[in-house]
């Protein structure tokens, strides 16, 4: 149901989903501009549940600090938008959920700037048991354009990081 709006075909979400569960690991997410797209992408997959341990909606900036322990030094100086901001929210997701992996995506959605970042500017976050990256694109299209694309964007890197 979520998977065609979004671009997604269900055979690569599925495969990321085999992938953790043949190695035994669980992810989680800490999402803001997408508000838990990418954990309603993972859960379309049937047995899901074996791998996906929650996510956490972060949308306003507090929760980002709150539910995510994102520091909140970092925010007051760079804002909720910003690469250390995707990664601490992959940090912080994994801990809070219990995951092995922890995906965090900030970024501005549309159609006004946000604190001075342009539309379409988006961060991703990867932590996990050997590796954590972060990944910065820009995004082209309206808000529901950009939303997708940081869903399409963050599955793929993260089930390249876990090939």
């Amino acid at each position: 149901m979520i998977l065609e709006p979004l671009g997604l075909p269900f055979s690569q979400v599925a495969e990321l989903i085999g992938v953790l569960r043949r190695r035994s690991e669980t992810v989680a997410t800490a999402e803001s501009l997408t508000a838990g797209l990418v954990s309603a992408a993972l859960t379309e997959v049937p047995g899901s549940s074996a791998v996906v341990r929650g996510g956490l909606v972060v949308y306003a900036t507090d929760l980002k600090e709150r539910l995510a322990g994102v520091d909140p030094q970092l925010l007051a100086e760079h804002g909720a938008v910003h690469p250390d901001v995707a990664a601490q929210l992959a940090v912080g997701a994994s801990r809070r959920c219990g995951a092995d992996w922890g995906v965090g995506l900030t970024g501005v959605a549309g159609p006004d700037p946000q604190d001075g970042v342009a539309p379409g500017t988006v961060h991703l976050g990867f932590s996990g048991p050997q590796d954590s990256q972060v990944r910065s694109v820009v995004l082209d299209g309206d808000r529901h354009a950009v939303r997708a694309a940081a869903v399409r964007v963050a599955l793929e890197h993260f089930a390249g990081m876990l090939r």
